[in-house]
């Protein structure tokens, strides 16, 4: 469209890497109508739950002080087990990200001696201070809290045989996270997680299951917690907070994980009866009816990503044709330059901040410096676009979000075109 190419010209993008886009486009439009009919199904199961559950006005009206009687909170909670198909779910603003959901999670169902176990190798950054693999204050290693680790097989498969012999009576809960974090092996499809935890239960039937399941909700059509996660955990400022919640996490699970787990984010005995909304309902609510289609056009844009990048000789996990089960595309760039010339393509296309340059820094939680490109309505929401990486080899940049298909199209186009005006490529 002559005007769409005119308009995006006067933004910096230029005819080249427009005509390039498009013609990536029309070799994944099939793609893009398979995901479009998993966002229905999921957006009728959302619809589904908030109907028997009969959400109205008066669940949206403001708490403050204790919360007691929280309408609007108490429901949400029970919408949010209805479509994980969970016993009991805690959705609460108190809980300030992912990590601040996992950490709840972990020490409210973990006793000193206690051994906890990741079979798919180290977790993502920010837990290891949690778990103790380097040393924090406050850390389950200082409560006593011991742990293991299997490391996945050089194809990415799950070592059976060494989870095996590493899970033991001390063993009380094992953790396995979805999404790829800051490494280049694939992210586990729901299968494969359900395949795991069967496995890990034959062993020992009586283990918890914890599923770190940031940027993988309604990408399928289940959940791990339909195959058998005793707990699944993740953040409302990435996929089911729909670009709309400003803050807040979740955990859904058994009943009995999750009292726990409201006992440790409040105090024992209190549990879920305190927390006030502080005004939040509309957004929690409008945001969790709004995810299964904000989370199919991140999608789409991720996967445009990987189309444009990979036949450009970049690798990219996962590669242009595969299945995707999370909504993160890592493009190993191969320098910090390039990085950084991706990073300001995404910043530049942010309705927010559009006009700074992101550059690398020290950042809470991680051991490298790190760049993030984040011109978002919600500081450091990874459901808006967004793009991010540490500064380590392989130097690979993680694109997601995206609230809009369109934008996480232009996002990408913007991203390449700074990639092209730094002579790191040519089309």
């Amino acid at each position: 469209m002559e005007e769409l190419l005119n308009l995006y010209q006067t933004m910096g993008i230029s005819p080249a890497v427009y005509a390039y886009g498009e013609e990536t486009l029309d070799r994944i439009k099939d793609r893009f109508a398979a995901i479009d009919k998993i966002a229905e199904y999921n957006q009728a199961k959302v619809l589904s739950a908030m109907q028997k559950n009969k959400v109205s006005a008066a669940c949206f009206a403001a708490t403050t002080g204790y919360g007691y009687d929280d309408v609007g909170r108490d429901n949400l909670e029970k919408v949010y087990a209805d479509v994980f198909h969970t016993e009991a779910a805690l959705v609460r603003p108190q809980i300030t990200c992912g990590t601040h959901a996992l950490t709840v999670a972990l020490s409210a169902n973990l006793l000193p001696g206690d051994e906890l176990l990741s079979p798919v190798g180290l977790p993502y950054d920010t837990l290891q201070e949690v778990i103790g693999i380097r040393p924090s204050p406050c850390s389950l290693a200082e409560y006593g809290v011991t742990y293991n680790q299997v490391d996945l097989l050089p194809d990415g498969g799950f070592d059976y045989d060494g989870i095996r012999s590493a899970i033991n009576e001390k063993t009380k809960l094992i953790t396995i996270q979805r999404s790829k974090g800051y490494a280049t092996r694939p992210t586990f499809s729901v299968k494969q997680i359900g395949d795991l935890i069967s496995f890990c239960k034959s062993v020992k039937p009586d283990v918890i299951v914890m599923v770190d399941n940031c940027y993988g909700e309604f990408v399928e059509t289940v959940e791990p917690s339909d195959v058998g996660a005793d707990m699944v955990v993740g953040s409302l400022i990435k996929n089911p907070g729909g670009g709309l919640a400003p803050i807040g996490g979740y955990i859904a699970g058994t009943k009995r994980c999750v009292d726990r787990c409201a006992y440790r984010l409040s105090a024992p005995g209190l549990g879920q009866e305190v927390g006030a909304n502080l005004g939040l309902m509309p957004s929690l609510y409008q945001g969790f009816f709004l995810s299964p289609t904000v989370v199919a056009g991140a999608e789409k844009g991720a996967i445009f990503a990987a189309n444009l990048y990979e036949p450009l000789g970049f690798k990219c996990v996962p590669n242009a044709t595969e299945s995707r089960h999370d909504i993160i595309q890592a493009v190993e760039l191969g320098s910090e330059k390039a990085m950084v010339a991706f990073c300001k393509g995404i910043q530049a296309a942010a309705p927010v901040d559009s006009y700074v340059d992101p550059i690398p820094g020290d950042m809470p939680g991680y051991d490298s410096q790190v760049i993030m490109a984040a011109g978002a309505f919600v500081q450091g929401s990874t459901m808006e676009l967004s793009a991010d990486g540490p500064i380590r080899e392989p130097y690979a940049v993680y694109f997601q979000g995206g609230l809009t298909w369109a934008h996480a199209k232009l996002g990408i186009l913007m991203s390449l075109q700074k990639m092209v005006d730094a002579g790191l490529l040519t089309l």
